[in-house]
């Protein structure tokens, strides 16, 4: 089971005087994935992914979450700069949504724009019905109202696996049996319906709790325009995508090789688990085909511009490490709730070292911050800015953090288990 969370606290009727703009219910569901497929979860409003949320940048909104289970659960803003008692994380002061059909209303300004999306930030340990486990996700996308319009069609593809289970006993090894995009294994729902010349514009969340996905589209490669939602300085077109948990990716392709194909995960035992979706041309009919991409040549280089950034106000270097057990993981030979925080000067920039020392790639993800990749892989760059970044096994990544969001900020790998087994901390500005 997790840990134990905070008891709730009632908000006055008065908070609820004016109407929302957006209103959650968080409870159980029975998800077909396919005609004979189902899954028991929770999930948002009844669906999986949740409804697709749009909102403008720097226009207030309204949220009210209801809680229709037996447990506490909270919803984290993902790629939000908004304070710390409505970013939807227990550990930095947001209260949670009380159970039994308890609610709870936040109000927040979203900033900045682009691809964003919410999910539960409940602590899961062994317990794989709750959590990132669960079908509690879904897309948030911010608009500035001036956008450029250049694609023909938007198309959100949220990725996630169900029935998980461990392997050798271990906790660490978590597998699953069923794959999924937009909730439906591959079959089980609604092709994509797209027209020769078109440009469609493909919105990418990795939602798993755990997994890394590498994706393609058969005879067709995909510009990337932006990663977790900002726009990259350098788009380029690439036959392959590769996400870790959390990561995001916004990509167009243009439709011109008519037929019926599946976009879908390059590794064939996750597609033929689910992990895929057919795309449709007009006028064509048939199984949708499948071919390895010719080139996997997926970096976060590609994306950038070449060259080194001016130095630093601080910097700080964090080595990740598992302990003992295999399972447990540390930053800087602490693990939480037993670690020091990460104590920063506000209106500076902070250069982070972060050296995995072991054979797991880790997905990286500050809270409430976007920061900019500096060095991968020993190799300069500049200009990506992300809120999770992939640090490779047995590598080093450099990022520079713009401390401007004053409050507690959750600094944590966003694999569910390693997060859950100490891969933790906080960080938090002087005073």
């Amino acid at each position: 089971m997790g840990m134990p969370l905070p008891k709730p606290s009632a908000q006055p009727p008065s908070e609820f005087t004016e109407p929302a703009d957006i209103t959650l219910r968080i409870g159980e569901v029975s998800l077909e994935l396919k005609p004979g497929r189902t899954v028991k979860t929770l999930a948002y409003n009844g669906q999986v992914p949740g409804p697709l949320l749009r909102a403008r940048r720097g226009r207030p909104v309204i949220v009210d979450v209801w809680n229709d289970t037996r447990q506490m659960d909270i919803v984290h803003w993902h790629g939000l700069h908004i304070p710390s008692d409505v970013d939807g994380v227990y550990e930095e002061g947001t209260p949670g949504v009380p159970p039994n059909g308890g609610r709870r209303r936040y109000r927040f300004t979203p900033d900045p724009a682009g691809t964003r999306w919410y999910h539960s930030h409940n602590t899961a340990g062994r317990d794989f019905k709750v959590g990132t486990y669960t079908g509690q996700f879904g897309m948030l996308v911010v608009e500035t109202g001036d956008e450029p319009g250049a694609h023909d069609l938007e198309v959100p593809l949220l990725l996630h696996e169900w029935d998980p289970s461990v392997t050798n006993g271990s906790p660490a090894d978590v597998t699953y049996r069923y794959h999924s995009i937009n909730g439906k294994m591959l079959g089980g729902g609604e092709p994509v319906r797209v027209r020769q010349g078109q440009r469609v514009l493909f919105r990418i969340v990795n939602a798993s709790a755990t997994l890394h996905h590498k994706l393609a589209l058969p005879g067709h490669l995909f510009l990337v325009v932006a990663l977790d939602g900002n726009a990259v300085p350098t788009p380029a077109s690439v036959a392959m995508l590769e996400l870790g948990p959390g990561e995001r990716v916004d990509a167009m392709v243009e439709m011109n090789r008519p037929g019926v194909w599946i976009l879908g995960e390059t590794r064939t035992a996750q597609r033929e688990a689910g992990l895929g979706i057919a795309i449709e041309y007009a006028g064509q009919t048939g199984p949708p085909r499948w071919l390895l991409p010719a080139t996997e040549d997926w970096s976060y280089l590609l994306f950038g511009n070449a060259g080194t950034t001016a130095e630093p106000d601080a910097r700080r270097t964090m080595v990740f490490k598992p302990k003992g057990d295999g399972h447990s993981w540390t930053i800087n030979g602490q693990s939480h709730p037993r670690i020091d925080p990460i104590i920063v000067r506000a209106n500076q920039r902070h250069r982070w070292l972060m050296d995995n020392q072991s054979a797991d790639a880790h997905p990286i993800h500050l809270h409430r911050h976007t920061f900019e990749l500096v060095r991968f892989v020993g190799k300069a760059v500049s200009g990506i800015l992300k809120d999770v970044v992939v640090v490779p096994a047995w590598s080093q990544v450099e990022i520079d953090v713009r401390t401007t969001q004053p409050g507690l900020s959750l600094f944590h790998c966003h694999h569910q288990f390693h997060m859950d087994m100490g891969f933790m901390t906080m960080m938090q500005y002087e005073t």
